[in-house]
C-alpha cells in the first residue's frame, strides 16, 4: 500500500516540476532552471522532453498557477518559491480528478 505522500514524491511533485520547466525554458537556460529549482541540467531536460513528470494530467488552474510561478520566477521573484510549489500541491492533491491522491 502506498500512502498519498509517496505519491506525491513518485507522481505530483515531478508534474509541477515538469510543467514549470516548460514555463521557464521559454524565459532562460537549463542551467539556469536547474539552478533555481535545486536539480540537475538532465533533470530539467528530460522535465522538458516528457521524460519525466507525464504520469498525471494536471487541471488548467493548476496550470495556470504553475505559469503564474514561472512569470515571478523569470522576473527574478524567487521568494516564497517552495511554499508556492507546496500550494499547488495542496491544490492537485484537494482536486477530485486527483486519482492517485485519495483524500
Amino acid at each position: 500500500m502506498k500512502v498519498p505522500c509517496e505519491n506525491v514524491v513518485w507522481y505530483v511533485l515531478p508534474a509541477i516540476r515538469s510543467e514549470l520547466a516548460k514555463e521557464l525554458v521559454k524565459a532562460m537556460s537549463q542551467k539556469e532552471i536547474s539552478e533555481i529549482l535545486g536539480i540537475t541540467q538532465a533533470a530539467v531536460s528530460q522535465y522538458v522532453s516528457n521524460k519525466r513528470g507525464s504520469k498525471i494530467e494536471l487541471q488548467d488552474g493548476v496550470k495556470d498557477a504553475i505559469a503564474d510561478l514561472a512569470a515571478d520566477i523569470a522576473r527574478g521573484e524567487t521568494d516564497y518559491l517552495m511554499m508556492r510549489i507546496c500550494k499547488i500541491c495542496r491544490k492537485i492533491r484537494e482536486d477530485e480528478h486527483c486519482e492517485i491522491c485519495p483524500g
